[in-house]
């Protein structure tokens, strides 16, 4: 029992600690592989914006963190059969706890942006809205690389 009250807050502070690690949307953060890279660069006008929500990632740390607090708690319930139903049943409650819990830490705000490019062509980019999100007339710059765009003043 001793070797379970010490193991069940370990988990969840790894939980946490990963799930605070979630990769962000903002188009002023790159990640590594993202530098030294070109990017085709295309001017135009903000001509319409929303905000809209950028669910959170699901990379199973909290699916996985979950089920075996959940586990844990579960096996300290009863003895001998009923202890592992209860660990077995508080697995999969764990485990649908900590997936949600993962969802929802790393859910973002975000802002639909649709531009009219300066050739003539128009686009909708959604990314995080940061902390002046953009306003309609606002000139933008729209960077884009093979995989990915981004809206920038």
């Amino acid at each position: 029992m001793r070797f379970i009250n010490k193991l069940v807050p370990i988990v969840v502070l790894i939980m946490l600690v990963n799930t605070g690690c979630a990769s962000n949307v903002s188009s002023d953060v790159y990640s590594r592989r993202q530098t030294m890279q070109a990017q085709q660069v295309e001017l135009g006008t903000v001509v319409a914006t929303r905000k809209v929500q950028i669910e959170g990632s699901q990379s199973g740390v909290g699916t996985v963190g979950g089920a075996a607090v959940g586990a844990i708690a579960g096996s300290a319930i009863g003895g001998g059969r009923g202890s592992a139903i209860a660990s077995v049943l508080g697995g999969i409650g764990g485990l649908i706890l900590g997936s949600k819990m993962e969802e929802g830490v790393t859910q973002t705000e975000g802002q639909e942006l649709t531009i009219k490019l300066e050739t003539g062509n128009t686009i909708a980019i959604v990314q995080a809205a940061g902390e002046q999100p953009f306003q309609v007339g606002e000139r933008v710059r729209v960077l884009s690389s093979r995989d990915e765009t981004r809206v920038v003043r």
